[in-house]
């Protein structure tokens, strides 16, 4: 089993933006250390709790900082921006850090619609556009877009030798038609979505066509997870965990918040089905206990590789069970 991160650069209950991408960076050379597959930070906006704002500027940051896992985007939100300019920002990075960039790409607006409006005021959220822009995204890194059209005698520079791995990433499925059709990998965001994954994967490696850059299907599945040898500090971590995700169904925010301020907190009935529904997006537990849940995970999915998503806000917290949760196939 291959284990991944995906690092959302949370600033801390009382931190900073420094502080937190400073502990972006930390993550990395910890799960570059022991043993990682990749490491995606992702991208969101106008959220005054998330530093990751932009993966393609602090990923060539972490390139530097890193020797041996792939760095990657989970994701580039491509609405926003023009094929051409990601295609140019990705062969940069694949110049700096030769054969361990993935591209991973999303059609979500990474925060609210107003925002999503300021970044591209033409951006429509269609399905359309987005498969248009999946194409000339591939054609450009491929330099195989057609010459007698005016995206074609575009050049992408730098020209470099790599292509980096190319993920499209979905909470819904729709997507996953998407990647098969081009022949990119998928990675299916459990962590948004505890249903319908399996099925979404499945779609994908039926429908899955080859390109020149992957032969056969390839996809992970991604969750919020949390490791440690005590009981109670897992049942804290659940408990945070639990009200947050409340709290952004209810009030649209996702503050920071510790056990302390929360254990004595009461949930009506339909608060409580909620926090039902949500425990399906998380593991947490020991070691032994993660590798339960984890393997019949991937066996449901299908997958070979699993991606953790960051479960706890404590810094010492999550370095404990990066280390943990390594030692869980090891």
């Amino acid at each position: 089993m291959n284990i991944s991160v995906l690092d959302q650069s949370h600033i801390p209950k009382g931190g900073t933006a420094e502080q937190a991408l400073a502990a972006t960076v930390e993550l990395a050379r910890l799960t570059d250390r022991l043993g990682y597959q990749r490491f995606w930070v992702s991208e969101h906006h106008n959220m005054y709790s998330v530093a990751g704002s932009s993966p393609e500027v602090l990923l060539g940051y972490l390139a530097a900082q890193t020797e041996r896992i792939r760095i990657g985007s989970g994701g580039v939100m491509l609405p926003h921006y023009s094929a051409l300019k990601v295609a140019e920002n990705f062969r940069v990075l694949e110049a700096l850090a030769p054969g361990r960039v993935d591209l991973g790409i999303g059609r979500a607006p990474g925060g609210d619609r107003l925002t999503a409006s300021l970044l591209n005021p033409h951006n429509h959220f269609s399905e359309q556009d987005f498969i248009e822009q999946l194409q000339d995204l591939q054609g450009y890194l491929t330099d195989s877009l057609k010459s007698e059209s005016d995206r074609g005698k575009v050049l992408a520079t730098p020209v470099v030798k790599g292509i980096p791995e190319l993920w499209v990433l979905s909470s819904s499925g729709q997507s996953g038609l998407f990647a098969a059709h081009f022949g990119m990998a998928f990675a299916f965001a459990h962590f948004i979505n505890p249903q319908g994954g399996a099925r979404a994967v499945e779609i994908y490696k039926n429908y899955f066509k080859p390109s020149e850059q992957l032969h056969e299907p390839r996809a992970l599945v991604a969750l919020f997870m949390f490791c440690s040898d005590s009981r109670e500090r897992n049942e804290q971590v659940k408990a945070v965990l639990n009200y947050r995700f409340l709290q952004l169904e209810t009030k649209g925010r996702f503050d920071p918040v510790t056990f302390e301020e929360i254990k004595d907190v009461q949930y009506t009935p339909a608060e409580e089905q909620r926090i039902a529904f949500n425990s399906q997006r998380f593991a947490i537990g020991t070691p032994e206990e993660l590798r339960q849940q984890l393997t019949k995970l991937a066996k449901d999915y299908q997958v070979d590789e699993i991606m953790a998503v960051n479960a706890a806000f404590d810094f010492e917290d999550r370095l404990k069970s990066y280390e943990l949760f390594a030692s869980v196939f090891k």
